[in-house]
């Protein structure tokens, strides 16, 4: 804990709201999408540029179960990816990549999580252009307190591969995507 800021150095969160009884179940929780984000990054152009952008349209809920293990779903808008490129977002929505029209979400329902201290290990699906393939990620648990927590995950790395999206004209798009999400969870 830092005595000037009364906060607690391991979450972020006033100094007394331990993670193990602010998160003890059951309780249920709401993303706030005003505080939450998903970003993407995929290199282009043979890898020489980075591509980067945002989906604006996030929704979402947690549940922490008795016992404290915990389970929830993110949903986030296929088309609502900006990279601040009109051409390419729209492109990105069509059926070449996200097939927006007929899919318009990209779903994680994340199955199970494994706490330790602020880490957290989760396990579950992600379902992009109707796809569903397993998911596992490491996130970072913050700012707790009995009406909200955040959860961090950088890096994520996804094929899109996996997921069908193969358009590459001439070879331009290379390797993996990466996705990092900031999560804040309100009390339902």
């Amino acid at each position: 804990m830092t005595a000037a800021d009364g906060q607690s150095e391991a979450t972020g969160g006033p100094a007394g709201d331990a993670p193990d009884t602010v998160l003890a179940g059951p309780s249920t929780w709401t993303l706030d999408p005003a505080r939450s984000s998903a970003e993407l990054r995929s290199k282009s152009m043979w890898g020489l540029v980075t591509v980067r952008g945002a989906f604006g349209e996030l929704a979402g809920n947690a549940e922490i179960l008795p016992g404290g293990a915990a389970r929830g779903r993110l949903e986030i808008g296929a088309t609502s990816l900006n990279t601040k490129n009109a051409k390419r977002d729209r492109h990105l929505a069509s059926a070449d990549f996200f097939n927006a029209a007929e899919h318009p979400l990209i779903v994680a329902d994340l199955a199970s999580t494994t706490r330790t201290a602020d880490r957290v290990a989760v396990q579950g699906t992600l379902t992009v252009a109707g796809e569903t393939r397993p998911l596992s990620f490491n996130a970072t648990l913050a700012e707790v307190s009995p009406a909200a927590f955040t959860l961090r995950a950088e890096g994520v790395v996804v094929d899109r591969a996996d997921f069908g999206l193969t358009w590459n004209q001439m070879g331009m798009l290379t390797g993996p995507s990466t996705i990092d999400v900031v999560a804040r969870f309100t009390r339902s």
